[in-house]
């Protein structure tokens, strides 16, 4: 991959990147949120990111492929299989990122391999994404029995043609982010991510069921999300560091 930097908020890692994958059939669908509904879901090690005063909470399917480890082989019989996140977003020590309520991935192995490895919420579930007409569904159950409830569907296609997100707007500030952190033992962990700058679609869609939300204890507003569209990029992913004791 040619490393362009130039769009990202803070350098590349020294250390040298684990994993790659390439992530499909992306959409970002986003609603504004009071700072208070999930300031006491989120680590009190991080600050809570807003745009204009507002949270933001995002649902976001895809479906992951070319999944391998760097230089050496791609993951057995997990290298290709659909992902639905639930996140939000977040900052520390001047870099800004994610957090994640919940991902839901739609591989046995891979989510198992995932809850063991890292100290991420992954559930097993069972994911369908169809295509039809220039639309694209994606329906999940949940199947891990001692998790709780979340199911989710939706049909959503794009309306527009491709952009990049210029600096200082919404669209940059909800789809370029370059890090994730987790919490493990009370000891904060950041993971650094890389890739080009996305080329976005504005997008319309309809939502049938969520849970995956209010699974959460959170609260949706009554209002339609903001949606966007990526076909495609490419990411490499780096080791968790920890960041804070």
């Amino acid at each position: 991959m040619k490393m362009q930097t130039n769009h990202r908020p803070f350098p590349l890692p020294i250390r040298p990147w684990m994993m790659t994958q390439t992530w499909n059939d992306v959409f970002f669908i986003h609603w504004p949120i009071d700072f208070d509904d999930i300031r006491d879901k989120v680590p009190k090690q991080l600050y809570i990111d807003t745009f204009d005063g507002r949270a933001w909470i995002g649902i976001i399917p895809f479906h992951i492929t070319d999944f391998k480890v760097r230089d050496v082989f791609s993951i057995p019989l997990t290298n290709a299989f659909p992902e639905i996140n639930v996140r939000t977003y977040v900052t520390y020590d001047n870099k800004p990122g994610v957090y994640f309520f919940s991902l839901d991935a739609g591989h046995w192995m891979a989510s198992v391999a995932a809850r063991t490895l890292t100290p991420l919420p992954y559930y097993f579930s069972k994911i369908d994404l169809t295509k039809q007409n220039g639309a694209i569904t994606y329906k999940s159950s949940r199947q891990d029995k001692n998790s709780s409830n979340g199911e989710f569907e939706g049909t959503f296609s794009s309306i527009s043609s491709t952009y990049k997100s210029e600096k200082g707007t919404l669209d940059e500030w909800l789809t370029e982010r370059y890090c994730f952190y987790t919490m493990n033992r009370n000891k904060l962990y950041r993971c650094d991510i890389h890739h080009e700058k996305w080329e976005l679609q504005k997008a319309e869609g309809e939502i049938l069921t969520d849970t995956l939300v209010s699974s959460q204890r959170i609260s949706l507003p009554d209002k339609k999300p903001v949606l966007h569209y990526a076909s495609r990029n490419k990411a490499l992913i780096w080791p968790l560091v920890r960041v804070r004791k």
